[in-house]
Parts: structure tokens; sequence; C-alpha cells
């Protein structure tokens, strides 16, 4: 077996999170030493479970970077790393959001522990071959989570040996469909090693079972398939020093289509192998007397928050500081003096994510002949009558438009002035928080230089209404963060088919409206047929890529999905150069607040598309090419 020194790979985790060394046993040598027992190896196993991603924070950049959250500056001049990126662009010497490294040491660990397992001398074989699976697994998401945010790459099959040539180490990137291949044959590799589900709940949760492998499998082949990694010319000339072109050219529709075809075939098959395990859409039951309405309000954020539900495919276990408390308190609103130094509401929707969530009928906004869109900014009061709005906004109060008549996935994803907010203490549906969120005033308005909204939303997905207070200490709900649940597979489903037809079918409508029920809205044949300016329009392959686009981007809001599907639809340009939006937050009464303001303009090109490498990394690799216009 090949010699590698521990202290070198040490080095190198070190670079990336120093809470990795703290899992590696101490006073051991070499490689050799650590897998020369059970309890060593197993400790080595969690080390390459940690080099996972850091799911559910804000250094993860679906969650922070894009349109869909903003933030305000501090005192320094700057925001969260994703907002800044997003504001001032990357750069070369410091990348925002440096992941190479640190992804290519997880791999290096994956690479190790797959090469020494074998040597542990008190351990079943059966037991061996589990921890492999779940380690070519895990090296097949470094290298996936890798191509999404840098496009072709270097795969890195086995490690070099440390006497390695310079030669040797002067690798190359890899050309996508290559990538895409090898995490392809690493994840089927792995797939009939692992459980189906864990029986050890107490001890295994969040470890990798084969509807975690077999939904990722889908995930990577929808990606592959899509417009940024397929045929897509911007990148024609992209090719390393050999002349290699690293994004296939092939733009004929037949290529598309088998490749849409694949990724619907693997997408089904994890839907399959999810049901066969128990995995289920959520929906929140409760013995107190609510709604429904209410219900479907507290179950936007439940899917998130009820640990460990039968929706959650692959979730993340969080520490006792992240497992809940940091995501609330970036959140919440601020809904009693109280409360004024436990939140801080760091990540804010912005304008365009209030526009996206469908209205009552189940439609677009735009597209819904029952809803004023052009009038969507004006102001109307609501009626101390309304049955619709009853426990959505409250009556006998003047608020915009566009915060009347959506539906109940806009309540429960969103905090809005003239809204409520369930939970946090107050379980009776009739008598929930007031939101009133002008300058000044409790629930959220600002007060001070920090510690407000910048756009006068906040988002309420993220926070479980178990959540409390006792005077100005927070109690939190602690959650797992959901990397992976079945609404994402589904509408994952939906899309390959549509894409892989000429027009969509029934089993395109059943898993798209499986979602739909679910959130309590119409069919989607119904709601286009009845409420729509163009009645026609779901029936055709473009009319309905639209639809399951903006499914997604309701259903998986906040999750940290927006920001790479929209990369990978090819939009990223367009919608990154729209300015922030949000209402005046400066407003002291309803026609100041209601005035949409333009809070940050965002330069975003080709270049900032892909991640730039790090230019150490260029300079000491001569075949290592930088990305596009960096």
């Amino acid at each position: 077996m090949k010699k590698y020194i521990l202290i070198i790979i040490l080095a190198v985790a070190a670079s990336s999170c120093s809470d990795y060394m703290d899992i590696i046993p101490d006073n051991v040598a070499t490689i050799d030493n650590i897998f020369n027992n059970r309890e060593q190896a197993e400790q080595f196993l969690y080390t390459c479970y940690n080099f996972l991603p850091p799911f559910g924070t804000d250094s993860e950049p679906g969650m922070v970077c894009g349109d869909h959250t903003w933030s305000h500056i501090d005192a320094n001049g700057r925001q969260q790393i994703g907002w800044d990126l997003m504001r001032m662009g990357n750069n070369i010497s410091a990348p925002f959001f440096n992941y190479w490294g640190g992804r290519y040491a997880g791999i290096r660990y994956c690479n190790v522990f797959l090469e020494s397992i074998n040597l542990v001398p008190d351990m079943h074989s059966l037991e061996k071959t589990r921890w492999a699976a779940e380690v070519k697994f895990i090296k097949a998401f470094h290298h996936f989570w890798l191509l999404q945010m840098y496009g072709p790459i270097p795969i890195v099959r086995d490690n070099l040996p440390i006497d390695a040539s310079p030669e040797e180490v002067a690798v190359y990137r890899d050309p996508v469909d290559d990538v895409v291949d090898y995490i392809v044959q690493l994840i089927d590799e792995a797939v009939p090693d692992l459980p189906l589900k864990i029986d050890n709940e107490v001890s295994e949760l969040g470890r990798i079972t084969q509807p975690i492998a077999l939904a990722v499998k889908a995930k990577v082949l929808v990606t592959a398939a899509s417009p940024l990694f397929s045929g897509n010319t911007a990148y024609a000339q992209f090719k390393d020093n050999r002349g290699r072109t690293l994004f296939n050219q092939d733009t004929s529709e037949e290529a598309k289509r088998l490749k849409w075809e694949k990724a619907a075939i693997a997408c089904k098959a994890a839907i399959d192998i999810c049901l066969q395990a128990g995995h289920q859409l959520y929906e929140f039951t409760t013995v107190m007397p609510i709604s429904e309405d209410t219900k479907k309000v507290v179950q936007c954020s439940q899917i998130i928050t009820d640990r460990w539900n039968t929706e959650h495919i692959w979730g993340r276990q969080l520490g006792t500081w992240l497992a809940g408390r940091h995501i609330q308190m970036s959140t919440m609103p601020r809904l009693h003096s109280d409360h004024e130094r436990v939140v801080y509401q760091i990540m804010v929707p912005t304008m365009k994510m209030a526009e996206v969530f469908y209205s009552k009928n189940g439609l677009p906004i735009n597209e819904d002949k029952d809803f004023d869109y052009e009038g969507r900014y004006t102001t109307e009061r609501i009626g101390t009558d309304d049955v619709y709005h009853q426990y959505f906004l409250q009556r006998n109060r003047v608020t915009a438009k566009l915060h009347q008549n959506r539906e109940p996935r806009f309540y429960g994803s969103l905090g809005v002035d003239g809204g409520f907010w369930y939970g946090v203490g107050r379980n009776d549906d009739n008598a929930q928080w007031p939101l009133n969120f002008k300058l000044g005033q409790t629930e959220g308005g600002r007060i001070g230089t920090e510690r407000y909204s910048v756009t006068g939303f906040y988002v309420k997905k993220l926070s479980s209404y178990l959540t409390t207070y006792t005077g100005q200490t927070m109690v939190q709900y602690n959650y797992n963060w959901p990397i992976f649940r079945l609404a994402d597979l589904y509408l994952l489903y939906a899309e390959a088919l549509n894409e892989s037809l000429n027009a969509p079918n029934d089993e395109v409508f059943y898993w798209l409206d499986a979602v739909r029920t679910r959130a309590g809205i119409n069919k989607v044949a119904y709601a286009w047929e009845n409420f729509s300016k163009n009645p026609e329009r779901y029936k055709t392959k473009a009319g309905m890529r639209s639809i399951i686009q903006q499914e997604r981007n309701i259903e998986l809001a906040f999750e940290g999905h927006r920001y790479w599907d929209l990369r990978r639809w090819g939009f990223a340009i367009e919608y990154f150069r729209q300015p922030i939006q949000g209402w005046n937050i400066e407003g002291l009464n309803d026609e100041d607040f209601y005035n949409v303001a333009n809070i940050e303009y965002l330069n975003y090109s080709l270049r900032d598309i892909f991640w730039p490498i790090n230019e150490s990394e260029i300079l000491i690799n001569a075949n290592m090419i930088q990305n596009p216009g960096w």
C-alpha cells in the first residue's frame, strides 16, 4: 500500500477547517496505524463526513448567493460573505467561498480510507463494505460540488504518492461529461452496498443510504442535462493547453433528449427506492384547534424543522448552535421588545421572491386574470369580514395588493407587513403575532443601524413554531437541515421527463400535482384552464418548463436551491443583473412604506457563473487553466 504521512494530509485539512483535526487519533505516525482497529477507522470515516459542505448555514453559497435574500451592510461597509460576493464580484487572489482546496482535501481523505479500510483486523467484511460504499458516495459528492462551482475539474481517482514527479502532480482539468460519468460510476458502485434505510437512528441518522445515493445521482444527471453543462456554446473556446474542449458542443436535439431521458430514468429509480424506504411528502398534523389555513402556513416551516421527518431523504445533523438557532436568529423579526437583542435579521427575502409565489389560484401573479398584477404595489384595506385572509393578514389593515390573494406557501414562507406570525409562544391562530414593519415599529421595523430587514420582508419558513422566548433568551427548537427532500426529487423527475418529451404527459402532471396538492393549491390543468390569461400554455413543453421551474423556486424557496437552479437553467446573467429590491423601510406610514426601493445594483457577467480558481493553484500547476474571464 502507498505510504502517506498523516501530518501532510492534516495540514491540508487544517487549512479548510480547524475542527477536522479534532477527530483524528492523537500520536499516530502514519495512516497504517489509524486502520489497526475499528474505533480509529470509524473516527476516520466521520472525518470523511465532516468534509461535506456546510449545508443550512451562511457558509453555503446556495443559501446566501443569488437574488433571493439580502442583508444590510455593517459599520465596516460589509455584508456576510455571500452578499458581498454578489455586490463586489469575486477575485483570484482570495476568492469568496474558496472550496477548491477543502473539497480536494476531502477527496484525499476518501481515497486514503478506501485504500486502507480492508486493513482493519477487528471488523466484519460486510461492515467494511458498507463503510467503503459511504465513502465512495462522499467522494462522488465532492466531485459534484466542485463541478457545480467550477465547471470542468480534475478527477482524482487515486491519491498521488508523496514521491510523485512534478509531471504527475501537474494534473489537467477533465471535460464536464467525463466528470459526470465518473461521479455516476462511483455512486453506482456504492448503491448495492448501502442500507435501504437507517436502523440505528440514535447514532446513524445522516449516514448515507440507497435513497440518498440515488437521489443525488438523479440530481447530478439533471444538472448535466441542463443548459449550463450541455452543449453550452458560450464555452466553445474553453480548452486546456492540449486543445481539449472541456464543455461538449453537441447542440442537437437528439443529444439533449438522450441526456434528459437518462436523467428521467435516474429520477424514477430514486423515487421508487425512496418510497420503498418509507419516505413520503410531509403533511403537518396537530391536535391543536387551528384552521386548515394555518396548518398550511405552519406546514411550510415544519417540512424543514420537524426533525428527520419522512420527507427528508438526506439530512445534516447540526451542532447545538447551528441546529436551528443561528438560522432562526438570522431570519426572525423582533416580535416583542424583549426580542431586540436576540434576533438580528441577517438574511431577509427580496422583492423578487415575494413576487415568485403563486396567486391563491395557483398561478404566477402575472398570469392570473383575477390578480391585479399592474396594481400589485398599490394598497388596499383588508375587510373586517374577509374570509380568505382571516388567518393570513390582519383585518381592517392597509397592506399591499402584492400581499393579498396569494397561495398558502406565500404566507408560510414570508413574513410581510400586515401579516401574522404563528407560534413563538402564540399557538392560537386567532391571536397570532401581528407583523408591522414600518420604521420604528416593534415587530421588525428599523430601530438603529442594525437588526432590521433591509427589504421589509422576513423569512418565516426557516423558523419552527415551537421556538419561543423566555425574557430576552431564545429557547430554540433544534432541527436537522434537509439537504435533499422528496418534493425536490418529484420536481426533478417532472422536469427531466418534460424535457425528454415533445409535450408533457400525465406522468409529468402527476408528480408536479402531488407537490401542489400538498401545498393547498389547484392542480396545474385546473388552474391554467380556469384562471389563466393563457389557458393553453401548460400543454406545451416550453410552457410546462417554466411552470416546473417556478414550482421549484416556490417549493424550495430559501433552502439553498434557487441559486444553483438559475445557473444550470442558464438564467444567472439575466436574473443576477437585476437590482435587489424591497419596500421603502424608511417609511413611517403606508404611503411612504409601500414604494419599491432599489437596494443594490448588481454587475453580474459570464465570468461570474463559475468560480475563479485561486491564482496560487495556477502558479503551482501550469496545466491548471483558469476559468474564462479570470
